[in-house]
């Protein structure tokens, strides 16, 4: 009878890092980001997908939108064009204000780098426009959800969400070393990437995910926790 190998290999592929093994990697199975990520004014985008986000964590946490087989070779990352400016028209006076109505972000009165930022005259006045109920409903929906209590199964494979780690682990073998991470924030400015945590910063962004974790701690199901 021939016998499997059960040798668990992490995914390489943008956006995965899962663990898997080769009698069980069925088509489908993966899910990344075909290509690299586009960082410009702050903003972080995958240039694959257009996804993008201001908080490093939480673009890291956009799931792929490819999906294949799990693989342990690295993928060659093109690099994306820069992108060309937004350029609006001066014969038409009311195309900049119009884009600025349709645009979300400046709708709600947050800074927009293709607009710039909303008039503090056209703020106070929305805000001296709006009631009183609507304003304390506003208040009250800021206010924090109550914390939900899980129970979590301590043999139910988890995967881990600290920063630099990503492996898939289980609470019964979850110990205050198991887990290497980068406790963080990562850090992106004048074309350089890195981890504050241990002051390490590079070019490339495929450099940049090789930087090995800092810090040993608990694994951690949760984005939100980071281990101690």
């Amino acid at each position: 009878m021939e016998l499997r190998s059960a040798t668990k290999l992490q995914c390489q592929r943008i956006g995965c890092n899962a663990m898997f093994t080769d009698d069980d990697n069925p088509d489908g199975s993966c899910r990344f980001h075909a290509s690299g990520p586009f960082f410009h004014d702050g903003m972080k985008e995958w240039s694959c997908c257009k996804q993008r986000s201001h908080d490093f964590t939480l673009f890291l946490e956009i799931p792929g939108c490819k999906t294949g087989k799990h693989t342990t070779e690295k993928p060659v990352l093109a690099k994306p064009a820069p992108r060309q400016p937004v350029t609006v028209p001066t014969s038409s006076p009311h195309a900049n204000a119009s884009t600025k109505d349709s645009c979300s972000r400046c709708r709600q009165g947050f800074f927009c780098s293709d607009h710039g930022s909303q008039p503090k005259e056209q703020t106070m006045q929305n805000s001296l426009n709006t009631p009183v109920q609507v304003q304390e409903e506003k208040t009250e929906s800021l206010a924090p959800a109550p914390v939900k209590k899980v129970v979590i199964d301590i043999n139910q494979p988890q995967v881990c969400k600290n920063k630099g780690c990503g492996k898939t682990f289980k609470e019964r073998d979850n110990h205050e070393t198991a887990c290497s991470y980068h406790p963080g924030p990562a850090v992106f400015h004048d074309r350089l990437k890195g981890w504050k945590c241990c002051d390490v910063h590079v070019k490339e962004f495929d450099e940049f995910m090789e930087i090995p974790p800092c810090t040993k701690g608990w694994h951690s199901s949760s984005s939100a926790d980071q281990a101690v």
